[in-house]
């Protein structure tokens, strides 16, 4: 299950936190690195900060944008350091760590890091299905990037080992239609919903306020499996036929 785990570093500044990144990772059984327009990489401070874990840097996968990072991913979780304006389920590192394991089983998870200064945008949180945040200091709540994926990778890791120690989940793995919608698939529902939206004046593209937004929320709570997806599409199809 640690295999369908991915680690995403959203445009690192530092060249050496992705090699510290990389190190915490193969500490935790982690392998499944991707890089979202990293400023310095491939980086001698990448490779002497990974102290090791050469091989994750060597296969970490470089894109341009976030979707790019996430397209195969089923359940994707944001580190985020603060409350946002738009509410997202929100837990701690022990606890997202058994939700993330469990979704491992049936598919690929995401857990996304954000800027060593700024964090995720609220953009880019809109990708996020649930928010993990790590309890510290209030007064001093700046944490490493490196440090943070190894506090999150290490509760991956230990869940995986009391999952080991218990009895085998009998719980059927969801294949084909019945599988989790992926990142991609739900990408392309929502610019298909939008269209549709637009063409029937619901939805104003000058004044389009938060309805996209709160839209993803709606469905990232649902998550919905590809077979609903197809569902809602075709749907989506025989509205456009009607109103063309």
């Amino acid at each position: 299950m640690l295999s369908n785990i991915r680690i995403v570093l959203v445009a690192p500044s530092h060249p050496g936190n992705i090699g510290a990144t990389a190190r915490a990772m193969k500490n935790m059984c982690l392998k499944d690195l991707y890089l979202v327009s990293p400023e310095k990489f491939p980086h001698a401070d990448a490779s002497s900060r990974a102290v090791g874990a050469d091989d994750i840097l060597t296969s970490a996968v470089v894109t341009e944008s976030l979707p790019e990072a996430l397209a195969e991913c089923q359940l994707v979780f944001g580190a985020s350091a603060r409350q946002r304006s738009l509410s997202c389920p929100q837990s701690e590192p022990a606890d997202a760590a058994v939700e993330i394991l469990r979704s491992s089983a049936c598919g690929k998870v995401a857990v996304i890091f954000g800027r060593e200064r700024t964090g995720l945008t609220n953009e880019e949180l809109q990708h996020c299905h649930q928010l993990v945040h790590i309890p510290c200091n209030p007064d001093y709540s700046s944490l490493n990037l490196a440090a943070a994926v190894q506090v999150i990778s290490y509760e991956i890791y230990r869940s995986q080992l009391q999952s080991l120690q218990q009895q085998p989940d009998q719980s059927k793995v969801l294949t084909g239609d019945d599988a989790l919608a992926s990142q991609d698939q739900m990408e392309g529902f929502y610019n298909h919903l939008q269209q549709v939206m637009v063409d029937t004046e619901f939805l104003d593209p000058a004044a389009p306020k938060r309805l996209m937004q709160r839209i993803r929320r709606l469905f990232n709570r649902a998550q919905p499996d590809l077979r609903e997806v197809n569902i809602l599409r075709g749907i989506l199809t025989a509205v456009e036929k009607k109103t063309k």
